[in-house]
């Protein structure tokens, strides 16, 4: 039975959405207009209605509209804290590295920015995951779901990562972008960093930790709506 409560939660919104061209070229990705609100929306609004009551958003591309746009978090029942990540242009998992001082040791939630998510996402992993690297996998993707580009995954029979990534000829999950992590995640990313790259991802990261022998558990997410906004298809499909 889980005795510590997790009370934060982490947006990654500092990509500049290049894959949607003209759509991204003035405002970021994030704030494009999803099913009546705006895209970054979806995940606060997950991470509001499992309890997390703290929210970090790593900014970058156009950061400050993402701040004027969300402003204290009030309106979703969260305090919301700014994280610029000026290395916007590399990995994803500088963005991660970049709320360490924030999170101060603390679990978190990590959700993607431009991620779609069924508000009960969060909610799901909170009770079935214990406090430990846990990635939200989803065993049966629908077809909106972009397989080529799909992160894939092998999960093991104790229901943890074996193996992961895009070219996988075997796999049985798909990564859904949604993560409970805690202190050692981050003190991975130092470790795997060849400085001064920042060509580095949540992936590699994850590969990582799971080569030099640390369990990275999984939680079952099939059944629950979410959808990655990449590109004009994908944006077509969650406005339909």
């Amino acid at each position: 039975m889980r005795t510590e409560r997790i009370n934060k939660g982490v947006v990654l919104a500092a990509g500049d959405g290049g894959r949607l061209g003209f759509l991204t070229s003035t405002r970021p990705k994030v704030l494009l207009p999803v099913r009546s609100r705006l895209l970054i929306h979806h995940p606060i609004e997950a991470l509001s209605t499992a309890g997390i009551s703290e929210v970090a958003i790593v900014i970058g591309y156009l950061g400050d509209q993402v701040r004027t746009a969300l402003g204290d978090g009030s309106r979703f029942g969260v305090r919301l804290d700014y994280i610029l990540n000026p290395d916007y242009l590399g990995g994803n998992a500088i963005s991660v590295q970049k709320v360490r001082s924030w999170a101060a040791g603390e679990p978190f939630i990590l959700c993607m920015g431009d991620h779609v998510i069924d508000p009960g996402f969060v909610s799901r992993l909170l009770q079935k995951s214990p406090i430990a690297e846990t990635l939200c996998v989803d065993f049966a993707p629908a077809g909106h779901h972009q397989l080529a580009e799909s992160n894939k995954v092998v999960v093991d029979s104790s229901g943890c990562i074996e193996r992961l990534g895009k070219g996988l000829a075997y796999w049985n999950a798909i990564d859904t972008g949604v993560f409970l992590l805690t202190e050692r995640f981050l003190a991975a990313i130092d470790q795997c960093i060849p400085k001064p790259t920042i060509d580095i991802e949540i992936t590699d990261v994850i590969r990582f930790l799971v080569g030099r022998g640390h369990r990275f558990a999984t939680c079952d997410a099939t059944g629950y709506f979410w959808a990655d906004v990449d590109d004009e298809t994908d944006l077509a499909f969650v406005n339909a």
